[in-house]
């Protein structure tokens, strides 16, 4: 195991961080420690993760290692993927104008926005009550 090159990454998207790492192989997902369709149960979340590769063209060649935390599932597959994109030009720099034109590169800056006072969560406002 130790003998084959990796690829390390860090992605982040809402609360979550992944860290990625990258590896030849026969196109496992493993994310902590648990198979790839196990952690992410909607499929959408799945498809998002596996864009990058589709991308680069490398689904059954790459094993890909994945350590992630913080926020939920949707944050952490958005984590998942900027990791995995990251690595995949760590890996071959000539990927690098594909994966950035599809826009994976780039760290998605949306937040949850904070509660304000006076306001029942960001935005909501209390029951207006006229009489």
């Amino acid at each position: 195991m130790s003998d084959k090159v990796q690829y390390f990454a860090t992605g982040r998207r809402k609360n979550s961080v992944a860290r990625v790492r990258l590896m030849t192989g026969e196109g496992k997902v493993t994310v902590n420690e648990r198979p790839f369709n196990a952690y992410f149960p909607r499929e959408s979340n799945r498809l998002i993760i596996m864009q990058p590769l589709e991308t680069a063209k490398c689904e059954k060649t790459l094993d890909i290692f994945v350590n992630v935390n913080g926020g939920g599932l949707s944050g952490q597959a958005g984590a998942v993927k900027h990791g995995i994109a990251r690595a995949l030009v760590k890996m071959d720099a000539n990927l690098k104008a594909d994966i950035k034109k599809a826009g994976f590169l780039t760290r998605d800056p949306r937040a949850r926005e904070r509660k304000k006072y006076g306001r029942k969560r960001a935005r909501r406002r209390f029951q207006f009550t006229k009489r």
